[in-house]
């Protein structure tokens, strides 16, 4: 494993605010990468949109500056993973780091099985998170519950599955017995846990799974190909960043704004109605002022728009 302990403690030019889009590498927390980014960007005021397991990699949306107060509303955007799933094997954390539970035979799987038990685990189900996750239960982090040695259960919640595509399969002996590895693509609604996709699936099928390896590629409208390494970034000074403007048209459906708008957002007042959301209703609007900046969130109530969010302009 990679130490998460920078290299150096030179003090670096402080970064524009804006969006970075990380490829998060192998067994670093999104807290480590978050601690990185603090100095690479010369700023304490840094945040990330969702958090990825220490086992997992790819995109990572970090916030600098005032672009963290976008962070809120992006966390809840859609996201594509690629996997690897082993049906077979079970672990008490539904991922290669936890211990072993159970193994069973699952090189016997017929292709058309294992696409009737994918098949049920797609479109709007009730999931049950891993209990190794970070929700909380009584305000304490649900895995920390488990590794203290509770017992854990957590509701089922309703989450989407967009898509669940297996793009590959393997057969191959583990522990003297036959294991099925599954290359899948999935397309979730936030919230949805990769994870216990592979548990559930491996229990449809009556052989236990779990995840061997997850990578992000996409969040919202942000995605792998935009994506640069801690390594990458590093050398950059100040880093380049994806502005305020720039990250909220991709994410959102955005609106010209007037000069006097501006001035009334800015004073907590409200605007004409946005009347368009591009398909998307109950997400913001961003509103971009004459100079092209973003000036503020904006969602529609009754005959005016109000603002869910304004940006201070830059100092």
């Amino acid at each position: 494993m990679s130490s998460p302990t920078p290299p150096g403690s030179e003090r670096r030019p402080t970064a524009p605010d804006g969006l970075v889009i990380v490829d998060k590498p192998t067994d670093w927390t999104s807290h480590d990468v978050v601690a990185r980014m603090r100095r690479l960007a010369g700023t304490r005021k840094v945040g990330h949109a969702g958090t990825l397991d220490p086992m997992a990699t790819g995109v990572l949306v970090i916030g600098v500056g005032r672009a963290t107060r976008l962070l809120t509303y992006l966390v809840g955007a859609d996201k594509t993973y690629t996997a690897t799933i082993r049906l077979g094997v079970s672990t008490v954390t539904d991922d290669a780091q936890g211990e072993v539970t159970q193994r069973r035979d699952a090189a016997r799987l017929a292709a058309d099985q294992v696409g009737a038990a994918v098949t049920e685990l797609t479109g709007a189900i009730e999931q049950v998170p891993s209990s190794v996750s970070a929700i909380k239960v009584a305000g304490q982090r649900s895995y920390a519950r488990v590794r203290a040695g509770e017992q854990v259960e957590l509701a089922a919640r309703a989450v989407t599955v967009h898509r669940f595509d297996v793009l590959g399969s393997r057969t191959r002996t583990d522990q003297e017995r036959g294991v099925l590895d599954l290359d899948v693509e999935v397309d979730v609604s936030s919230g949805t846990y990769v994870r216990a996709l592979a548990r559930d699936l491996g229990d449809a099928l009556g052989v236990g799974g779990h995840l061997t390896a997850l990578r992000r590629t996409r969040v919202g409208p942000y995605a792998l190909a935009g994506a640069r390494t801690l390594d990458q970034l590093e050398s950059e000074q100040p880093l380049t960043v994806l502005s305020l403007a720039d990250a909220a048209r991709a994410a959102f459906a955005c609106r010209d704004l007037t000069a006097d708008e501006v001035r009334a957002l800015r004073y907590g007042q409200r605007v004409p109605p946005t009347g368009a959301h591009d398909g998307s209703p109950g997400q913001p609007v961003a509103g971009i002022g004459p100079g092209g900046d973003l000036v503020a969130l904006l969602e529609d109530r009754d005959d005016s728009a109000r603002s869910v969010l304004v940006v201070p302009p830059s100092e």
